[in-house]
């Protein structure tokens, strides 16, 4: 069974429980996954690789996270929460993330592998890292304890 068959498939469990807001979400990942396939000029019937829909998952989820922001910021705690209850239903299907402490022992040493001692290489240890990672983990914090470590 494909990622994407089994967001169908719990896409039907959800309406058959009335769950309105999962309801939603899925047909909303369901959407994006036809736009995804429309955008790669394949027909909209095909299935996706696992690769590309977990792609297309996590940037709904930063979507999410973005919007959060900016309706928090307008003093919008409804939309925020609402937001929130899709975004807690899209990590469901991500990988798990890994912790700082994981991200920082991996920078470590791929840093030490590369011998990496300023931030002039930073971009490419960002990418070296996310392609351990995997999507394992977010891009702002692997990011984020990079510019720390290559500060000191």
């Amino acid at each position: 069974m494909t990622f994407q068959q089994k967001i169908r498939g719990d896409m039907t469990d959800a309406m058959r429980a009335k769950q309105e807001v999962r309801l939603s979400t899925l047909r909303g990942v369901l959407s994006a996954f036809t736009n995804e396939l429309v955008a790669k000029k394949r027909k909209p019937t095909e299935l996706l690789s696992n690769d590309e829909a977990m792609t297309v998952v996590r940037r709904l989820v930063k979507q999410r996270k973005d919007s959060i922001e900016q309706f928090r910021k307008g003093g919008r705690e409804d939309l925020a929460q609402a937001e929130a209850a899709e975004m807690k239903i899209l990590e469901e299907y991500l990988p798990v993330q890994v912790g700082n402490d994981e991200i920082t022992k991996i920078v470590k040493t791929k840093m030490a592998q590369l011998s990496i001692v300023d931030k002039s290489k930073a971009s490419a240890l960002i990418s070296t890292v996310m392609k351990e990672l995997k999507g394992q983990a977010d891009g702002s914090s692997v990011k984020k304890i990079i510019d720390d470590l290559l500060a000191k």
